[in-house]
Protein backbone atom coordinates (compact mmCIF):
# COMPACT_ATOMS: atom_id res chain seq x y z
CA UNK A 1 0.00 0.00 0.00
CA UNK A 2 2.81 2.28 0.69
CA UNK A 3 3.95 1.67 -2.80
CA UNK A 4 0.50 2.48 -4.10
CA UNK A 5 0.50 5.74 -2.17
CA UNK A 6 3.93 6.61 -3.51
CA UNK A 7 2.76 5.92 -7.08
CA UNK A 8 -0.27 8.12 -6.59
CA UNK A 9 1.87 10.88 -5.13
CA UNK A 10 4.33 10.59 -8.04
CA UNK A 11 1.44 10.72 -10.48
CA UNK A 12 0.04 13.78 -8.74
CA UNK A 13 3.43 15.49 -8.84
CA UNK A 14 3.81 14.58 -12.52
CA UNK A 15 0.30 15.92 -13.10
CA UNK A 16 1.22 19.16 -11.39
CA UNK A 17 4.29 19.40 -13.60
CA UNK A 18 2.15 18.73 -16.67
CA UNK A 19 -0.38 21.35 -15.60
CA UNK A 20 2.44 23.85 -14.97
CA UNK A 21 4.00 23.00 -18.33
CA UNK A 22 0.61 23.37 -20.03
CA UNK A 23 0.10 26.76 -18.36
CA UNK A 24 3.52 27.91 -19.58
CA UNK A 25 2.72 26.65 -23.07
CA UNK A 26 -0.61 28.48 -23.04
CA UNK A 27 1.07 31.71 -21.94
CA UNK A 28 3.77 31.40 -24.61
CA UNK A 29 1.08 30.62 -27.21
CA UNK A 30 -0.95 33.66 -26.11
CA UNK A 31 2.16 35.83 -26.37
CA UNK A 32 2.98 34.40 -29.82
CA UNK A 33 -0.62 35.01 -30.90
CA UNK A 34 -0.43 38.65 -29.76
CA UNK A 35 2.86 39.11 -31.66
CA UNK A 36 1.33 37.62 -34.78
CA UNK A 37 -1.75 39.84 -34.42
CA UNK A 38 0.51 42.91 -34.20
CA UNK A 39 2.41 41.76 -37.31
CA UNK A 40 -0.86 41.19 -39.16
CA UNK A 41 -2.11 44.68 -38.20
CA UNK A 42 1.19 46.18 -39.31
CA UNK A 43 1.01 44.33 -42.64
CA UNK A 44 -2.59 45.43 -43.12
CA UNK A 45 -1.71 49.07 -42.41
CA UNK A 46 1.24 48.90 -44.84
CA UNK A 47 -0.96 47.30 -47.49
CA UNK A 48 -3.64 49.98 -47.07
CA UNK A 49 -1.00 52.72 -47.25
CA UNK A 50 0.49 51.15 -50.40
CA UNK A 51 -2.94 50.88 -51.97
CA UNK A 52 -3.63 54.55 -51.21
CA UNK A 53 -0.21 55.52 -52.63
CA UNK A 54 -0.94 53.59 -55.81
CA UNK A 55 -4.34 55.21 -56.15
CA UNK A 56 -2.82 58.69 -55.64
CA UNK A 57 -0.09 57.90 -58.17
CA UNK A 58 -2.65 56.81 -60.78
CA UNK A 59 -4.70 59.97 -60.19
CA UNK A 60 -1.60 62.18 -60.45
CA UNK A 61 -0.49 60.48 -63.70
CA UNK A 62 -3.96 60.95 -65.21
CA UNK A 63 -3.94 64.61 -64.19
CA UNK A 64 -0.48 65.13 -65.72
CA UNK A 65 -1.61 63.44 -68.94
CA UNK A 66 -4.64 65.71 -69.12
CA UNK A 67 -2.50 68.82 -68.54
CA UNK A 68 0.06 67.67 -71.09
CA UNK A 69 -2.56 67.19 -73.77
CA UNK A 70 -4.28 70.43 -72.81
CA UNK A 71 -1.13 72.52 -73.09
CA UNK A 72 0.75 70.50 -75.73
CA UNK A 73 0.14 73.12 -78.40
CA UNK A 74 1.17 76.09 -76.25
CA UNK A 75 4.58 76.43 -77.93
CA UNK A 76 3.05 76.22 -81.40
CA UNK A 77 0.49 78.86 -80.48
CA UNK A 78 3.23 81.09 -79.01
CA UNK A 79 5.13 80.88 -82.29
CA UNK A 80 1.98 81.96 -84.20
CA UNK A 81 1.39 85.09 -82.11
CA UNK A 82 4.02 87.19 -83.96
CA UNK A 83 2.22 86.31 -87.22
CA UNK A 84 -1.03 87.61 -85.70
CA UNK A 85 0.83 90.81 -84.68
CA UNK A 86 2.24 91.24 -88.20
CA UNK A 87 -1.19 90.79 -89.79
CA UNK A 88 -2.65 93.37 -87.37
CA UNK A 89 0.10 95.88 -88.22
CA UNK A 90 -0.33 95.26 -91.95
CA UNK A 91 -4.09 95.74 -91.76
CA UNK A 92 -3.77 98.89 -89.64
CA UNK A 93 -1.43 100.47 -92.22
CA UNK A 94 -3.65 100.03 -95.27
CA UNK A 95 -3.86 103.42 -96.99
CA UNK A 96 -7.20 105.21 -96.93
CA UNK A 97 -9.42 104.36 -99.86
CA UNK A 98 -7.75 100.99 -100.47
CA UNK A 99 -9.60 99.01 -97.78
CA UNK A 100 -11.96 97.50 -100.37
CA UNK A 101 -9.26 96.02 -102.60
CA UNK A 102 -9.88 92.28 -102.91
CA UNK A 103 -6.45 91.06 -101.78
CA UNK A 104 -6.58 93.31 -98.71
CA UNK A 105 -10.01 91.88 -97.93
CA UNK A 106 -8.49 88.40 -98.39
CA UNK A 107 -5.76 89.18 -95.83
CA UNK A 108 -8.44 90.46 -93.44
CA UNK A 109 -10.36 87.17 -93.84
CA UNK A 110 -7.17 85.14 -93.25
CA UNK A 111 -6.53 87.19 -90.10
CA UNK A 112 -10.08 86.55 -88.83
CA UNK A 113 -9.78 82.84 -89.63
CA UNK A 114 -6.49 82.59 -87.72
CA UNK A 115 -8.04 84.36 -84.72
CA UNK A 116 -11.01 81.95 -84.89
CA UNK A 117 -8.70 78.92 -84.87
CA UNK A 118 -6.75 80.29 -81.90
CA UNK A 119 -9.99 81.06 -80.05
CA UNK A 120 -11.25 77.51 -80.70
CA UNK A 121 -8.05 76.23 -79.03
CA UNK A 122 -8.77 78.33 -75.92
CA UNK A 123 -6.60 81.37 -76.68
CA UNK A 124 -8.05 84.62 -75.31
CA UNK A 125 -6.72 88.15 -75.65
CA UNK A 126 -5.84 89.78 -72.32
CA UNK A 127 -7.85 92.98 -71.74
CA UNK A 128 -5.50 95.89 -71.34
CA UNK A 129 -6.36 99.55 -71.96
CA UNK A 130 -8.20 101.17 -69.08
CA UNK A 131 -7.56 98.18 -66.80
CA UNK A 132 -5.70 98.32 -63.50
CA UNK A 133 -2.11 97.22 -64.04
CA UNK A 134 -1.64 93.58 -63.04
CA UNK A 135 1.98 92.35 -63.18
CA UNK A 136 0.77 88.77 -63.63
CA UNK A 137 -0.77 89.52 -67.03
CA UNK A 138 0.70 92.90 -68.01
CA UNK A 139 4.28 93.94 -68.68
CA UNK A 140 4.99 97.63 -68.16
CA UNK A 141 7.31 99.02 -70.82
CA UNK A 142 6.92 102.69 -69.92
CA UNK A 143 5.36 105.07 -67.42
CA UNK A 144 3.42 107.97 -68.94
CA UNK A 145 1.27 110.72 -67.49
CA UNK A 146 -2.15 109.38 -66.69
CA UNK A 147 -4.26 107.81 -63.98
CA UNK A 148 -1.99 106.16 -61.40
CA UNK A 149 -1.71 102.37 -61.78
CA UNK A 150 -3.95 102.08 -64.85
CA UNK A 151 -2.94 100.90 -68.28
CA UNK A 152 -2.96 103.92 -70.60
CA UNK A 153 -1.93 102.27 -73.86
CA UNK A 154 -1.25 98.76 -75.13
CA UNK A 155 1.92 98.37 -77.21
CA UNK A 156 1.63 94.61 -77.81
CA UNK A 157 -1.36 92.34 -77.20
CA UNK A 158 -1.13 89.59 -74.62
CA UNK A 159 -2.82 86.22 -74.73
CA UNK A 160 -3.80 83.42 -72.37
CA UNK A 161 -4.34 79.75 -73.14
CA UNK A 162 -7.20 78.72 -70.87
CA UNK A 163 -5.86 79.87 -67.49
CA UNK A 164 -2.15 80.25 -68.36
CA UNK A 165 -0.50 83.36 -69.72
CA UNK A 166 1.12 82.67 -73.09
CA UNK A 167 2.40 86.20 -73.49
CA UNK A 168 1.75 89.17 -71.20
CA UNK A 169 0.37 92.40 -72.64
CA UNK A 170 3.05 95.04 -73.09
CA UNK A 171 1.66 98.37 -72.03
CA UNK A 172 2.26 101.91 -70.92
CA UNK A 173 1.18 102.52 -67.34
CA UNK A 174 -0.16 105.81 -66.00
CA UNK A 175 1.83 107.71 -63.41
CA UNK A 176 0.43 110.79 -61.72
CA UNK A 177 2.44 113.95 -62.29
CA UNK A 178 1.70 115.36 -58.82
CA UNK A 179 4.75 113.83 -57.10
Amino acid sequence: MAEKGKKIRDQEEDGDDIVAADAEDIESLKQALEEEKEKAEKYLANWQRSEADLSNYKRRVEQEKAELSEYANAELIKSLLPVVDDLERALSNVPCGQEDISWIEGIRLIYKKLLGILEAQGVVQIPCEGEIFNPNIHEAVMCVPGEEGKVVEETQKGYTLRDRVLRPSMCKVGKSTES
